[in-house]
């Protein structure tokens, strides 16, 4: 199985700016540029890797925890999680310095100390945590039954 998408630039780095989209089209065209990435705390003025990224890593997270929690024979009602990326300039460059997961979870009739087992399982082993294992991840769990 292979997934792609498709980056499209046009410019100088500080002032160019580009397009990204993927054949699912849940993003086509989406634009990026360095004030998008660097300027735009709130994120509306347009989209930028790290905010892929952390999209990836939250989506592919909460699929892993949801099939730890089917092995209990258990079904999640809501996972709910926020993946936040830093990036931050250091000595030679920008460089991604972490990435905190917040879940919030609901699974009835599973206890909170198996829930959390079953979330930090998915944190190490969801495959976009493993492609990412060189930058510190960090959980928060909140949990309900």
């Amino acid at each position: 199985m292979k997934r792609k998408a498709t980056a499209i630039w046009k410019g100088s780095g500080p002032d160019g700016s580009g397009n990204l989209s993927a054949p699912s089209g849940f993003f086509d065209k989406t634009p990026y540029s360095a004030k998008t990435r660097f300027e735009n705390e709130d994120g509306k003025a347009g989209t930028n890797p790290e905010e892929l990224i952390a999209a990836a890593h939250a989506g592919c997270f909460n699929m892993a925890l949801s099939f730890q929690i089917s092995g209990k024979d258990k079904t999640a009602e809501e996972l709910d999680t926020t993946a936040t990326v830093t990036i931050e300039k250091q000595e030679g460059g920008f460089s991604i310095t972490g990435i905190h997961l917040n879940l919030k979870g609901k699974v009835p009739g599973m206890d909170e100390k198996t829930f959390k087992e079953l979330a930090n399982a998915a944190k190490e082993g969801c495959p976009v945590s493993k492609a990412l294992k060189s930058v510190p991840i960090t959980l928060d769990i909140s949990f309900s039954s």
